[in-house]
């Protein structure tokens, strides 16, 4: 499977998406995505495997992906950030329809103190007729990982790490499923 995902190693991801290195202190290795991620998890620093998850993701996805783990989270989450999380959601569905555009762009335009807000502003920034085309706003994958862990911080200590575990259990297997749709696109 890591061989049809689309960064095969750890140094293509970071060749790629040079801004992830601005992210992330963990250097890149010859090691196979998956294998670096759970490294990460296991490593010094185990919310750099959210960040390396935002990047290996395609945006849409890394955006489902996003969604998905703060709804796990919604206890710690006010009126607003569920409204924002909705607004994903029907995006994330339909991202070409022009009915939620109006939604994302003003839910994008919100200055991103919250964790959906994060989330709504990579989906703001996705590319392909982006609702948000100014170059000074962060990309998707940072807005994408702000998101996730500024609703990881919300999670008691004595729970955190077990919540990070799931996210990025979550990630890597979504990365898988992306990489299997992708190879199913092409042949």
């Amino acid at each position: 499977m890591a061989n049809e995902l689309r960064f095969k190693t750890a140094r293509d991801l970071f060749m790629a998406c040079p801004a992830v290195s601005r992210d992330m202190v963990a250097l890149p290795t010859e090691q196979p995505s998956i294998e670096f991620c759970r490294a990460l998890l296991a490593g010094r620093v185990p919310e750099e495997a959210i960040t390396f998850c935002a990047y290996l993701l395609p945006e849409r996805a890394a955006v489902w992906w996003a969604h998905e783990c703060l709804s796990h989270l919604t206890v710690l989450l006010d009126s607003r950030d569920q409204e924002l999380l909705a607004v994903v959601r029907d995006w994330v569905s339909e991202p070409e329809s022009p009915h939620h555009r109006p939604d994302v762009s003003k839910a994008a335009a919100m200055p991103p103190t919250t964790p959906a807000a994060w989330v709504a502003l990579a989906a703001g920034r996705h590319g392909n007729g982006s609702a948000v085309e100014a170059p000074a706003l962060p990309p998707a994958a940072r807005a994408v990982s702000a998101g996730v862990l500024a609703g990881l911080a919300r999670v008691a200590l004595e729970d955190r790490f077990s919540v990070l575990s799931a996210f990025v259990e979550m990630g890597i297997q979504l990365a898988e499923t992306e990489a299997l749709r992708q190879s199913a696109d092409t042949s």
